[in-house]
């Protein structure tokens, strides 16, 4: 394992028990939807979106949608720990008054759009990246979507719109951990075969597995092909990383108990050596 790889899981892990601490306290939250894309977006945070959280605003900065709104936790944690709030305010995350709700706001600094009604964040990305060509910017456009979403029919309508303009600026990625909050996702709405969908729609299309550090900073770094936009369907596994949670249906939206809270906590605390926690 090299250094870089070794210390974006250690970021990963961290970021998980900073979810975990987070949904804990505020007795709210989707956990296993955390942290089946926290490495998802560890690596684009720390390895691929240009971005400066001294000028979150900066117009040639990259943009990231959180098309998977439910999925606010892992999100707030990233951007406190990259630098765009102060990381003490994840202490009032779903408490009164405070910015840090259960899906994105653009309160919040870093936050590009408001999400949380499944099937916008594609559409609104494609808008993004169209504005990007029209205005001859270099800057690129990211999001993440659920595998459940995608049985929201404006999702199909952004990734027409997003191959017709030949958005090769554009990439996407799904959280494929074959889990919602009903049950798993084929058995709620079947979406297989999925890549030969995308690729039908006009898309490049990479299959990695979305845990995995190595794999998706090589799935991001491979060159989107001209006129293309790309999709990254990333195989993930709810709840990774804490075992009473991994792909177990319930953890979609769950309040761990002070035992499992604890339970997941040391789960954590031994991936990688990780360090002692606190309640």
């Amino acid at each position: 394992m090299n250094e870089m790889t070794h210390t974006l899981k250690r970021k990963a892990n961290q970021i998980r028990k900073d979810i975990m601490k987070m949904i804990y306290r505020a007795k709210t939250g989707h956990t296993g939807s955390d942290l089946s894309c926290a490495d998802i977006l560890v690596t684009l945070y720390y390895h691929v979106l240009k971005i400066d959280p001294q000028n979150p605003d900066d117009p040639e900065r990259d943009r990231y949608v959180q098309s998977k709104g439910h999925a606010a936790e892992v999100l707030w944690a990233v951007l406190a720990d990259k630098g765009f709030f102060e990381k003490e305010e994840l202490l009032t995350f779903s408490q009164y008054q405070s910015r840090l709700i259960g899906h994105p706001n653009n309160q919040v600094p870093g936050v590009e759009m408001n999400t949380g009604s499944l099937g916008h964040g594609l559409a609104v990305s494609t808008g993004m990246a169209l504005a990007a060509k029209m205005d001859k910017k270099p800057y690129k456009v990211y999001t993440l979507m659920g595998d459940g979403e995608l049985a929201e029919g404006s999702v199909w309508e952004g990734a027409m719109a997003a191959a017709h303009y030949q958005l090769d600026n554009l990439t996407a990625i799904i959280d494929r951990n074959g889990l919602q909050i009903t049950g798993k996702s084929e058995d709620v709405m079947g979406i297989d075969p999925l890549a030969d969908k995308w690729r039908s729609f006009g898309w490049q299309v990479l299959e990695v597995d979305g845990n995995d550090v190595d794999q998706l900073i090589s799935a991001f770094g491979f060159p989107n092909e001209v006129g293309r936009p790309k999709m990254i369907i990333a195989h993930t596994v709810k709840g990774k990383g804490v075992s009473l949670a991994e792909n177990t249906p319930e953890w979609h939206h769950y309040v761990p108990s002070e035992e499992e809270y604890t339970a997941a906590l040391n789960d954590l605390d031994n991936f990688m050596g990780g360090t002692s926690h606190d309640k």
